[in-house]
């Protein structure tokens, strides 16, 4: 499957999540964006994804950009909740994160994994691998995936445009929380949700049965 088998460029049933949707609480938003969607327009097609993974960054949390306060590098996070904050994360890879809560805070979601839907064939191209359960299991992953950068940081993710939350009719099944992954400071919170059972979360298994 190539490039060629995307969906056609403006074509999709995918409207834009309503600001007013979206829990003004952080960790509520990360709960309620399992099993939201990510939508993509690119010129090869639309392209999206059932989020199935998510960690919140709170208020006072060590571990959140914000934590130190607004820099010229993570000044949308402190946008009002539903827009994209893109960060470059080691040098290597794009993570895709929502600002929530309040404009001035500083909170967001991380958006950990998505299940693919449409456009697969491009994510295919851009991650150069053929096996579905790698193409977006993990925010770096999923960042080169729908060819997420810095260019789309501070877009408003409630509106129709080159990146958005939509709706998606599919349940989402049971939703776990745990630990986050990669996390050093205040590590102990439960703030990671995922889809109980999906074969696209990311992170080590073990996080992914038995919590709560």
């Amino acid at each position: 499957m190539g490039q060629a088998d995307a969906v056609k460029p403006g074509r999709h049933d995918h409207p834009p999540l309503a600001r007013a949707e979206l829990p003004e609480d952080t960790a509520a938003l990360a709960h309620y964006l399992i099993g939201k969607l990510v939508v993509r327009a690119l010129p090869e097609g639309i392209v999206s994804g059932r989020i199935v993974e998510t960690e919140a960054y709170v208020a006072g949390d060590a571990a959140g950009h914000g934590y130190r306060g607004m820099t010229p590098r993570n000044r949308s996070l402190f946008l009002e909740r539903g827009h994209a904050y893109v960060y470059l994360a080691y040098g290597l890879s794009y993570m895709l994160n929502v600002s929530s809560e309040t404009a001035g805070i500083g909170t967001g979601v991380l958006i950990r994994a998505l299940e693919p839907l449409e456009g697969v064939g491009v994510m295919r191209f851009h991650r150069g691998v053929e096996r579905l359960r790698d193409l977006a299991r993990g925010p770096g992953r999923l960042a080169a995936a729908l060819r997420i950068d810095r260019s789309l940081d501070g877009l408003d993710l409630c509106r129709e445009g080159p990146l958005w939350l939509a709706r998606d009719d599919h349940k989402a099944g049971e939703i776990g929380k745990s630990i986050r992954i990669g996390v050093s400071k205040d590590a102990d919170r439960l703030l990671r949700f995922y889809v109980r059972g999906s074969a696209f979360v990311s992170g080590p298994r073990s996080l992914s049965q038995g919590q709560r």
